[in-house]
């Protein structure tokens, strides 16, 4: 049995103990009271009439999966592909695998744009080398084509921020023409001189500018949607090395001195925090990365052969990147085309998805879920299904020379423009 003062001493120390106890947890409540708070990301301060940012960290947070508007609730779940050389637009039913619809439209249909309200889908029909272009509506709830209106030169489409003007892309023509979004009416045009072959664009996370690929030039045209000018060009860097254009020896993924002196830059799509813009460039065979505030680029990223089109994923964490399998303009069939998946937050390459049997992965749109990324295969008058999940493909033939195909209905408050360029 312990002595009454072994007891004594035993409590002493405990009572110091529970003590010392009380007074470290004091001193860490009181460091974590004294600590700051990580610091909530600044509200974005938009342009007049543009929506807001729900989140700063996040610009497609709104088009998270199957975040579907009420605006789009009763319309038809359709993929509706553009076929350049046929002069038609196919409609296929995802559910089903099958094309169930196709009508004609005007010369040379490039692309299928979401309206800024989302109550239309515009064929850019861009009469390539002719003064014949025109934009044809389709009816998102029957899937069916209203009455083509007469458009200089509407290579592509685009929605300013606000929703107050349609800008078609008139690339023959190096120009941005703004015109009522409803109607087509002109409002004013924007001159872009040194843009030879202006056609992709992105906009700032606050609306306030906008950037525009060169496809001809090698370059970027940054325009102030305010002022409405012109603030500058940016030549791209070429990297020292790329893929090879045709199969070798070697293998599928030898490489080549890059001996082109500029790039060929197709699409373009703002990171998650606008931060930068990330640019596919289908002579580099993969995607520059631009600080679109200081107009510098930043980076670039090896992804395939004729990097070409951009898309995120439905939790705003990947970018698909659609390359062609070629440099060239108009390439063979069964070309090394694939998908290329980059993580946003280290952009570091995370997985390649080839065509098995090869391809040439174009333009196209996630599903509304974010479990299938639609594509057109433009030399290969197919269009392909790739998995998210796994990177499995599945193909529907359509017309010839299918290009940018869209998914509809898509999540997101407004469309931007392009295949489905939502927020």
């Amino acid at each position: 049995m312990k002595s009454t003062k072994t007891l004594r001493a035993g409590a002493a120390l405990g009572l110091l103990a529970v003590a010392g106890g009380v007074v470290a947890l004091r001193s860490v409540a009181a460091a974590s009271a004294g600590a700051p708070a990580p610091a909530k990301p600044a509200a974005i301060v938009t342009v007049p009439g543009m929506p807001p940012v729900i989140n700063p960290l996040n610009i497609y947070s709104e088009t998270a999966a199957n975040r579907l508007s009420a605006t789009v609730k009763d319309d038809l779940e359709r993929v509706y592909v553009p076929n350049l050389r046929s002069n038609d637009v196919y409609v296929i039913d995802p559910a089903s695998m099958k094309v169930v619809d196709k009508f004609k439209v005007g010369k040379a249909p490039q692309h299928v744009v979401p309206s800024w309200d989302l109550r239309t889908l515009w064929v850019a029909n861009n009469a390539e080398r002719t003064n014949k272009g025109s934009v044809t509506p389709i009816d998102p709830q029957t899937g069916k084509p209203g009455k083509a209106i007469d458009v200089d030169d509407p290579y592509n489409v685009y929605f300013t921020p606000d929703g107050r003007s349609a800008i078609i892309v008139a690339e023959a023509k190096h120009r941005l023409d703004f015109r009522v979004p409803q109607t087509m009416a002109l409002q004013y045009s924007i001159d872009v001189p040194q843009c030879g072959g202006i056609n992709h664009a992105d906009f700032s996370i606050d609306g306030r500018y906008a950037l525009f690929t060169c496809e001809f030039e090698g370059s970027v045209a940054k325009i102030d949607m305010v002022n409405r000018s012109v603030l500058g060009y940016l030549k791209l860097k070429m990297p020292r090395t790329r893929m090879k254009d045709a199969p070798v020896p070697d293998g599928p993924g030898a490489s080549e001195i890059c001996s082109s002196s500029k790039g060929m830059p197709q699409d373009i799509r703002i990171a998650p925090d606008g931060k930068r813009f990330y640019i596919a460039d289908m002579e580099a065979d993969g995607v520059h990365v631009v600080d679109g505030d200081a107009f510098k680029e930043i980076g670039f990223i090896p992804t395939g052969l004729g990097a070409h089109g951009l898309y995120p994923s439905r939790d705003g964490k990947q970018l698909y990147v659609a390359n062609r399998g070629t440099h060239k303009i108009h390439g063979a069939r069964r070309g090394r085309g694939g998908v290329t998946v980059i993580d946003f937050a280290s952009e570091k390459v995370v997985a390649q998805w080839p065509v098995p049997g090869g391809g040439s992965p174009d333009m196209g749109n996630v599903s509304a879920d974010g479990k299938s990324l639609w594509l057109s295969g433009r030399f290969d008058d197919v269009v392909y299904r790739f998995d998210t999940g796994t990177g499995a493909v599945a193909q529907v033939k359509v017309g010839q020379e299918p290009h940018g195909l869209t998914v509809w209905p898509q999540p997101g408050r407004y469309s931007v423009g392009h295949t489905g360029n939502l927020r």
